[in-house]
């Protein structure tokens, strides 16, 4: 036998099922909420910075004799070529705007 506090327990509960799946699968999320909220401006920045940060590791690795030094020579020419880059599409980004 199902006591009246039990029975209302069973009922939140089922309740709250309903209520989750009916969230789950049956609300759309509002446009606004699938856009992206980061311009190409701070994506960019947000890219530099981090290239900048791989070279400071790197360069901490190389001293900590991690790598050779031509390991070390590619592995830094090509980072400071990819921030070349993303420093010559800031320049554009920000003539542009």
């Amino acid at each position: 036998m199902v006591s009246s506090a039990d029975g209302a327990v069973l009922g939140a509960c089922l309740a709250l099922a309903a209520a989750t799946l009916l969230f789950i699968f049956y609300i759309q999320p509002d446009a606004s909420d699938l856009a992206p909220h980061r311009s190409k401006l701070d994506q960019l920045m947000e890219r530099r910075d981090a290239i900048y940060d791989n070279l400071r590791d790197l360069r901490f690795e190389y001293r900590a004799g991690k790598y050779s030094e031509g390991d070390y020579e590619a592995m830094k020419n090509a980072m400071e070529t990819e921030a070349a880059m993303v420093l010559a599409e800031i320049d554009q980004v920000t003539e542009a705007a």
